[in-house]
C-alpha cells in the first residue's frame, strides 16, 4: 500500500530577485566548475539587462499557487542556488511536523545537473537539518508525460508556426562527457540528450510536423571542454544559409522562463534571425500552462494513490529516489572538473 505523505516540496534552481543578488547567485551556480571570471561578467550583464531579476522564482510561486488550488497537501518551495534555499525550507518543514514529503524537481530530464544534483540537494538539506528531518522522496522524470507534451505543443500553436518555418527545439547544453555519463552505465549513457530528443519528437508528432531540429544553448564552461551542440544561434546561421525563411524556437528543455531563456532566445537568437531577415517566433515554456500543475498532481498520485504512471515515449525514464538515494547505482556520475 502507498505510504502516507504529509507535504510536497517544489525544488528548483533559483534565481536573483534584485541587482545586488546577481553576482552571489552566479558564484553559487558556478562554484567548482572552472568557469572563467569573464564569463561571469558577461552573464551578470545579461541579468542587469533585466533589472537583476530572474523570472524563475515568480514562475515557481505561480506554479505553487496553482498546485495549492488542486490539493490539500501543504506545498513548500526551496532552491539549490538562491533563496529560499532548500536547507532552510527543509528545516521549516521539520518544524512544521512534516515526516514524509514528495519532491517535485523542476527538471523533466535525467543527467547530472538535471536530476542527480537534485538528489544531492535533498541529501544535503536533510544532513543540514539533522535529526527530525523529514523523509524526502523525489518524483520521477516527466519529459514524455502526456500533459507536458500537450502543453508544449499548444505553446507552439500559440506562438505561430507558419508553413515555411523550421521547428527548432532547444535545451540547456552540458559537457559532452556529462551527457555520456547520463543514466546507469548499463544503459550506455546519453540519457539526457536522448530524453530531450524524445520530448521534441513527441511534441513535433502532436503538431503533425514531419521534420524538426534539436539544438542547445547557454554553454558556460571553458572553451577547451566539448559541450553538446550545435548552439542555437549557430544553427540559425545554418538555416539562413540553407534558405530557410523563418524559425520557431521551442524551449522544451526548460519548464520555466528565466534569464537563459529570455536572453539566449528572446534576445540573442531573435537578433540573429532578424539580422538575416528571417521570421522568428518563440514558444512559451510549459510551466505556465494550467495542465502543468495538473501533471504535478498526477505524479504525486503515483505515490499517494498508486496511480499508473503516464508516459508516451520510448526512452527510459527514472529519477525517483528517497533521501538523496540515486535511482540506479553509479547513475549520472558527475563529469571530472577541468584543471
Amino acid at each position: 500500500m502507498p505510504e502516507p505523505v504529509d507535504a510536497l516540496l517544489v525544488l528548483s534552481f533559483g534565481g536573483p530577485e534584485g541587482p545586488d543578488e546577481v553576482r552571489p547567485f552566479l558564484e553559487n551556480v558556478t562554484r567548482g566548475r572552472g568557469v572563467p571570471p569573464e564569463r561571469l561578467d558577461a552573464v551578470e550583464e545579461h541579468y542587469r539587462h533585466f533589472g537583476g531579476v530572474s523570472p524563475i522564482n515568480a514562475r515557481n510561486r505561480e506554479l505553487i499557487a496553482a498546485i495549492r488550488e488542486r490539493t490539500d497537501l501543504p506545498v513548500y518551495f526551496g532552491n539549490r542556488n538562491w533563496h529560499p534555499m532548500v536547507e532552510d525550507t527543509v528545516a521549516e518543514m521539520a518544524r512544521d511536523g512534516v515526516r514524509r514529503a514528495l519532491v517535485f524537481a523542476t527538471s523533466a530530464y535525467g543527467g547530472y545537473s538535471a536530476c542527480r544534483q537534485y538528489h544531492e540537494d535533498i541529501a544535503r538539506a536533510r544532513t543540514a537539518v539533522g535529526d527530525g528531518a523529514p523523509e524526502l522522496v523525489k518524483l520521477r522524470h516527466f519529459f514524455d508525460h502526456p500533459l507536458f507534451v500537450a502543453a508544449n505543443a499548444d505553446a507552439v500553436r500559440a506562438a505561430g508556426l507558419p508553413a515555411a518555418a523550421r521547428l527548432v527545439f532547444t535545451a540547456h547544453s552540458v559537457p559532452s562527457a556529462a551527457d555520456a555519463a547520463a543514466g546507469p552505465p548499463a544503459e550506455g549513457g546519453h540519457r539526457y540528450s536522448r530524453q530531450v530528443a524524445e520530448a521534441a519528437r513527441l511534441v513535433a508528432a502532436e503538431l503533425g510536423v514531419a521534420e524538426h531540429d534539436v539544438v542547445w544553448q547557454s554553454r558556460s564552461g571553458p572553451p577547451q571542454v566539448p559541450w553538446l551542440g550545435p548552439d542555437v544561434v549557430d544553427h540559425i546561421d545554418a538555416l539562413h544559409a540553407a534558405g530557410v525563411p523563418a524559425v520557431t524556437l521551442v524551449p522544451v528543455g526548460f519548464v520555466s522562463d528565466h534569464v537563459e531563456v529570455i536572453w539566449d532566445l528572446d534576445t540573442e537568437a531573435r537578433e540573429r534571425a532578424e539580422k538575416h531577415g528571417m521570421g522568428f517566433a518563440r514558444a512559451a515554456t510549459a510551466g505556465a500552462d494550467p495542465r502543468f500543475a495538473d501533471m504535478v498532481l498526477e505524479l504525486v498520485a503515483e505515490h499517494v494513490h498508486d496511480a499508473a504512471p503516464q508516459g508516451l515515449g520510448e526512452v527510459p525514464r527514472a529519477g525517483c529516489g528517497a533521501n538523496g538515494t540515486l535511482c540506479a547505482v553509479d547513475c549520472c556520475t558527475p563529469a571530472r572538473r577541468p584543471g
